[in-house]
């Protein structure tokens, strides 16, 4: 620490100092550093959870068993337990959730459980029909996210190219239930094509005026 000068430096007038004591100097910093911030209480919460969850679907299970001596109906029970476990449960045994992790989590569980139900009730929908629609689901979910937390440049543009995607989308949804359903094509999509679409290109031309976009900004705070 750079000594106090001894004089005025413009009237070079002495000036008289009184050196503050060492210990005085370090009692205005506190020695204790922040706790971590301890998530034992959300992790225990999480656990005891787990263990109800468990227990409710193995009561199931142990029911069926003796009364229809197979799984039936509690396979779906169990399957629903697992989905809502790694929706809910999952993040809160981490620190942080992390989007570009359990995303991807939540869908396959999701598309995990669509499939259980497709063989047990001797389905043929699931490949033609319950898997892209899960994959684009999961596609969109992950882009809005990643847009969200991790885009700052260029985030209107590309936010209303994503808008316009999820209309067209829409039609891609409708061709899979025509070919595996057999419903006609083009009764429904258009109208969400025509929908999104508008509104990306609303977005995409406030963009290009800053005093509307800085307004959506502040209004929907993207």
């Amino acid at each position: 620490m750079q000594e106090a000068s001894g004089e005025c430096p413009l009237c070079h007038t002495p000036v008289v100092t009184t050196p503050m004591p060492e210990s005085a100097v370090r009692s205005r910093y506190s020695d204790r550093y922040p706790e971590p911030e301890k998530g034992r209480g959300r992790l225990l919460a999480a656990w005891l959870i787990t263990a109800v969850m468990i227990a409710a679907g193995l009561s199931c299970l142990i029911v069926c068993l003796q009364t229809k001596h197979a799984a039936d109906w509690s396979g779906f029970v169990l399957m629903s337990l697992a989905v809502s476990w790694v929706w809910v449960i999952l993040p809160l045994m981490f620190p942080r959730w992390r989007p570009m992790v359990f995303l991807p989590l939540d869908f396959l569980a999701l598309g995990g459980f669509l499939l259980y139900i497709c063989v047990k009730t001797g389905g043929n929908w699931f490949l033609s029909f319950a898997f892209p629609v899960t994959g684009i689901a999961a596609m969109v979910t992950v882009t809005a996210v990643a847009l969200m937390r991790y885009i700052t440049q260029g985030r209107f543009r590309l936010m209303s190219l994503l808008v316009i995607f999820i209309g067209l989308s829409f039609m891609l949804i409708e061709f899979f239930q025509h070919i595996t359903f057999g419903s006609p094509m083009f009764e429904w999509s258009l109208y969400c094509v025509c929908g999104f679409c508008l509104i990306g290109l609303f977005l995409f031309v406030a963009s290009f005026i800053p005093p509307l976009r800085n307004y959506l900004r502040r209004t929907f705070f993207i």
